[in-house]
């Protein structure tokens, strides 16, 4: 029968066990996960909500322009900092194997291409959607609204696969550091 210990971060570990994991790396990788957390499950909402794929166009075009400004104002901190905070614990990942390693900098690079997607492909067309009068659609706008939604799609495809290689990466974690 082997003995409870606890190690630097208080996780219990059976004796001989060396399952430590530095503190600070600990924190990075909880701050990583909550902010990819929360980015990825509010771009991933967008994907399940079809009622709003089914609303007239004055009122999705609203619904589309009130999104646009609470996302340029949440966004940008959960994704950056989710971003810097998961190139951080991949750093700190040295060294504790390559599976943790290797998935701590895919998410990386997976949020930094929802960045690019959506700078360069959804910006565009969000700030299209934000000078368009609702009660007078220009021509093509379901059309613009059609590409919005499979680049979205894709963006959040990048964000929840991202989420879910941090979470691979803290359950494959077992090395001492």
């Amino acid at each position: 029968m082997q003995r409870e210990s606890m190690n630097r971060s208080n996780i219990p570990t059976s004796e001989g066990d060396d399952v430590s994991i530095p503190w600070v790396l600990l924190l990075l990788r909880a701050i990583s996960l909550l902010l990819v957390g929360l980015y990825s499950g509010g771009v991933f909402f967008t994907v399940i909500a079809p009622s709003v794929r089914r609303l007239p166009g004055d009122a999705y075009v609203r619904h589309w322009q009130a999104q646009n400004t609470d996302y340029r104002r949440a966004m940008p901190v959960l994704v950056i900092g989710g971003l810097v905070a998961t190139l951080a614990a991949g750093v700190l990942s040295l060294g504790r194997g390559t599976a943790v390693v290797v998935l701590t900098m895919a998410a990386a690079v997976l949020v930094a291409g929802t960045i690019v997607i959506t700078l360069k492909l959804l910006d565009p067309l969000n700030r299209a959607a934000d000078a368009w009068n609702p009660s007078s659609l220009p021509d093509g706008w379901e059309a613009a609204r059609a590409l919005w939604q499979r680049w979205h799609l894709f963006r959040t495809v990048l964000a929840v696969t991202a989420f879910v290689c941090l979470l691979l990466a803290q359950m494959l974690d077992h090395r001492s550091g």
